[in-house]
C-alpha cells in the first residue's frame, strides 16, 4: 500500500473528506477530518497537528503539539457519515524528535511486535479476541450528589418494565437469565442487525467467521472476526467496536462493551486466542500437553506468572471486577486447561491442526485498550519463553468438585482495580524490556486509573447500600 494508492482509492470513490483516527491512552477512538482537497500525499510523511493535551491522560500544555502519521496499509470508506469519507489509522508523532509519542498506545503495539522479531523466538504473533457486548433497546443513567442510579431496556429481557406486559410490542418472547446462547429469533431479536454489522466490516476489510447470541439475556452478542498480527487486530478491534455502536445507534438501539451491565446474569469478557510464528510454521503445536510444544507452555508459565499485573491493562475497569468473581464461571483461576473454562488459559482443542494450535486468555475484557492489553499479554508470554518459566500442572478437575483445602494452592486473579494496579507496580519489569513499555507509562496509568475511576467510585453511595444500611 502506498499513499498513492490510497489517495486513487478516494478518487474513485467520490470522497469529500479524509477521517484520520488515533486512540488515546485509555483507548479510546479520536478523530480529525480534513476536506480531500486539503490532503495530500505530503500528509502521509509531515502528519497533521493536533493538541494531544486536552485527551485523557495525555501531554502537559507545555508539550501539547503532536503530529498524526496515517498508516498508508488500510483505508476504507465510513459507512456512518453522509459525505464520502475516507477513514485512515496513525499513529501520534512528536514534532521534535520524530519518534512515537511514549503514550501512543499504537506505538506500544508496534515496539512489542519488533521485539518479538528482536528475541528470535518468532517473527509474528497472531490475537483473536473474542468481544463480546450487549445492543439494549433503551439505556439511561444518572449521577449527581443526591441521586444516581441507571436502567437498561430490551425487548429480550425478562427483568425489565414492557416484559413484564408480556414483551415490549406485546409478543410474549424473552430469554431467561444465562439461557441466550444461540437461541434462533425470535428469541434472538437482533440477529439480522449483527448480520448488517458482519457485513460492514467485510466492507471495511474485516472478514468474519461468525456472530451468534451470548448467554446472557438482553441482547448479550458476539460477532468473531478472523485473527491478524498484534497491531492489526488491535486496529481491526477499534474499527469493530466503533462498527457496532454505530449500527446499533442507526437502529434505534445502543451497544456497550461495558464488562458488566446487567446483574445478576454473564457479563462481556474478550477471551484472546495467540500463538506465534516463524517464517510461516505455527511454534505452538507439540507432544506435549494437549498438543502443545515446549515453547508455547513456556508462554504459559509466562502468562499465569504475569496475569495479575497483565488485569491492570487487560480488566482495566472497576466494572471489570463485577465480572472476574470466584465462584462462578469467570476464569479468575491462574492455570491452564484444555477444558476448564474457569481456568486463566484454556487450550481450545477444536481440530488437531498445528496451524490451530493456540493459546486463549480468558480474564480480558473487552472495555480494554487492546494495544496495551495484547502488548502486555506478549511480554509476559515471552518472559515465559526466554526463562523457561514452567507453567505447573494444568487444571482439568471440576473446580466446582474441588474443595477448599484443594482451591487455596490454586492462585487467583485480582479481586478489585485497585488490587491489579498493586500488582502491576510490583510486576512491571518485563513490560520495560526493550523499551516497549516505558516506567513513565506504567505510572501515568496507575495514577489515571486511581485518579479519575477508582476514587471517584470509592467515594459514591451505592445504591444497594440503602437497602443494606438505611435502617442502620
Amino acid at each position: 500500500m502506498s499513499a498513492e494508492a490510497a489517495l486513487k482509492f478516494a478518487a474513485e470513490h467520490g470522497v469529500e473528506f479524509v477521517d484520520v483516527r488515533f486512540t488515546d491512552l485509555l483507548g479510546q477512538w479520536h478523530h480529525l477530518t480534513i476536506p480531500i482537497e486539503e490532503f495530500g500525499a505530503e500528509a502521509f510523511e509531515n502528519g497533521i497537528g493536533f493538541d494531544a493535551s486536552s485527551l485523557r491522560g495525555w501531554a502537559a500544555i507545555n508539550e501539547s503539539d503532536m503530529l498524526l502519521i496515517p498508516d498508508t496499509s488500510r483505508y476504507w470508506i465510513d459507512p456512518f457519515m453522509k459525505p464520502a469519507t475516507l477513514c485512515l489509522i496513525s499513529s501520534v508523532i512528536d514534532p521534535i524528535t520524530k519518534d512515537g509519542y511514549w503514550l501512543d498506545p499504537r506505538a506500544v503495539a508496534q515496539r512489542a511486535q519488533n521485539y518479538l522479531k528482536f528475541t528470535g523466538a518468532g517473527d509474528t504473533v497472531y490475537f483473536g479476541p473474542e468481544a463480546e457486548f450487549f445492543i439494549f433497546d433503551k439505556v439511561s443513567f444518572h449521577n449527581e450528589g443526591h441521586t444516581s442510579g441507571y436502567s437498561v431496556d430490551s425487548m429480550e429481557g425478562p427483568w425489565n418494565t414492557s416484559s413484564e406486559r408480556g414483551g415490549s410490542n406485546g409478543h410474549g418472547y424473552h430469554i431467561r437469565p444465562k439461557e441466550g446462547y444461540v437461541p434462533l429469533p425470535p428469541l434472538d431479536s437482533i440477529s439480522d442487525l449483527r448480520s448488517e454489522i458482519a457485513t460492514l466490516l467485510r466492507n471495511a476489510g474485516i472478514p468474519v467467521e461468525c456472530h451468534h447470541h451470548e448467554v446472557a439475556t438482553g441482547g448479550q452478542c458476539e460477532i468473531d472476526f478472523r485473527y491478524n498480527t498484534l497491531l492489526t487486530t488491535a486496529d481491526n478491534l477499534m474499527v469493530f467496536k466503533y462498527t457496532v455502536k454505530n449500527a446499533a445507534l442507526r437502529a434505534g438501539k445502543a451497544a456497550t462493551f461495558m464488562p458488566k451491565p446487567i446483574y445478576g446474569d454473564n457479563g462481556n469478557g474478550m477471551h484472546c486466542h495467540q500463538s506465534i510464528w516463524k517464517e510461516g510454521t505455527p511454534l505452538f503445536a507439540g507432544d506435549g500437553y494437549a498438543g502443545l510444544s515446549e515453547m508455547a507452555l513456556h508462554y504459559t508459565g509466562g502468562l499465569l506468572k504475569h496475569a495479575r499485573a497483565i488485569a491492570a491493562f487487560a480488566a482495566p475497569t472497576t466494572n471489570s471486577y463485577k465480572r472476574l468473581v470466584p465462584g462462578f464461571e469467570a476464569p479468575v483461576n491462574l492455570a491452564y486447561s484444555s477444558r476448564n473454562r474457569s481456568a486463566a488459559v484454556r487450550i481450545p482443542m477444536y481440530s488437531q491442526s498445528p496451524k490451530a494450535k493456540r493459546l486463549e486468555f480468558r480474564p480480558p475484557d473487552p472495555s480494554c485498550n487492546a494495544y496495551l492489553a495484547f502488548s502486555a499479554m506478549l511480554m509476559a508470554g515471552l518472559d515465559g519463553i526466554q526463562n523457561r518459566i514452567d507453567p505447573g500442572p494444568p487444571l482439568d478437575k471440576d473446580i466446582y468438585d474441588l474443595s477448599p483445602e484443594q482451591l487455596k494452592d490454586v492462585p487467583s486473579m485480582p479481586g478489585s482495580l485497585e488490587e491489579s494496579l498493586q500488582a502491576l507496580e510490583s510486576d512491571y519489569d518485563f513490560l520495560l524490556a526493550n523499551d516497549v513499555f516505558s516506567e513513565g507509562m506504567v505510572e501515568r496509568w496507575i495514577d489515571y486509573k486511581r485518579g479519575h475511576e477508582i476514587n471517584p467510585v470509592r467515594m459514591r453511595p451505592h445504591p444497594i447500600e440503602f437497602s443494606m444500611y438505611f435502617d442502620a
